[in-house]
């Protein structure tokens, strides 16, 4: 195990199950305290057992209600007493045309992927800049976009609005936090194996597996403090667009 991370605390979220499983796992490993948030509190709890339950902090809590987002971060900062790394991860997606697409579908990619993203930010924000104060010098958030945030293609206009609209956010930040210490980054995926595109490409196309995109998540937040990699795009090496 690394100890670049030791002493740090991390919060990632959707870390029930793929990119956020991986990524919490590639945290620990560097040694950071985990914090596991997500909907599905059997699946966190097996997850911290496995880091060991002295590095992991279970949260169950559905990122789209505002209320339980902030409850949540004053619980993990009551706990560990800081906040070190969010990684804002928690994502649902449907793809297909826009006509005859059921508009609920809409507003739940709205509220996980964009809102939830916003929650989650604005609630950690205080904790991550009073961690840039202390002896590290610095705090991150990482948001896990996507090629859709860069490229709007058919059948992806809802899910890519919402990738576009954290791609702005993210930039906005990054320019408003500037010179504080908490640097904000992006990670845009292209096709990663997980639960959520089982359904919804075929078993052939190329495709990421998860750790690929922790590694990059990684990547960004064990940088010296005067260094910020503030955007990755990752694509399967097969993956035309």
């Amino acid at each position: 195990m690394s100890d670049r991370l030791n002493g740090l605390v991390a919060m990632v979220t959707g870390a029930s199950s793929g990119i956020g499983e991986a990524t919490a796992l590639a945290l620990a490993e560097q040694g950071a305290t985990v914090v596991l948030l997500a909907r599905r509190r059997d699946r966190i709890e097996a997850l911290a057992a496995r880091i060991g339950t002295d590095r992991a902090l279970t949260v169950e809590a559905d990122v789209s209600d505002r209320e339980a987002v902030e409850a949540a971060v004053e619980r993990v900062v009551g706990a560990t007493g800081r906040l070190d790394v969010l990684v804002n991860n928690a994502g649902t997606g449907v793809i297909g045309p826009v006509q005859g697409a059921d508009v609920a579908q809409w507003e739940t990619m709205v509220a996980v992927d964009l809102l939830g993203v916003l929650y989650c930010t604005h609630a950690a924000l205080p904790h991550l800049l009073a961690a840039a104060a202390g002896e590290r010098a610095v705090a991150d958030v990482v948001t896990i976009s996507s090629v859709a945030g860069r490229v709007a293609k058919p059948n992806f206009g809802v899910y890519a609005a919402t990738k576009h609209g954290v791609g702005a956010f993210s930039e906005s930040l990054r320019a408003e936090l500037a010179g504080r210490q908490v640097r904000v980054g992006l990670v845009e995926p292209g096709v990663v194996h997980t639960e959520l595109t089982a359904g919804s490409f075929p078993s052939d196309v190329p495709s990421l597996h998860a750790g690929d995109v922790a590694d990059a998540v990684t990547y960004m937040v064990t940088r010296p403090p005067h260094a910020a990699v503030n955007e990755i795009l990752i694509r399967p090496s097969a993956q035309e667009r």
